[in-house]
């Protein structure tokens, strides 16, 4: 959970629709099976300090480019079992 906010806003996999949670799931919703917008969290270098944290949320055009507008990687774990 390191550097999880300030450097830029990280896309995710979330369809956005802002009336959504209104109708979604209690538990862990899944989000929107589409839509014309992503979801992006956090903050960036360019966000005000009140901005740049993990539960902050926006949206764009998954073609949008932005030097404050990125993705994260992450590696899939599985245990070894020998």
């Amino acid at each position: 959970l390191y550097d999880m906010t300030g450097n830029v806003e990280e896309w995710v996999q979330d369809w956005y629709d802002g009336g959504y949670y209104k109708k979604s799931p209690r538990n862990n919703p899944k989000g929107p099976n589409n839509g014309s917008s992503r979801v992006m969290r956090g903050g960036s270098w360019l966000s005000e300090p009140s901005y740049v944290r993990a539960a902050n949320r926006d949206m764009g055009l998954p073609s949008r480019r932005l030097s404050y507008i990125g993705f994260r990687l992450a590696l899939g774990f599985s245990a070894r079992t020998d």
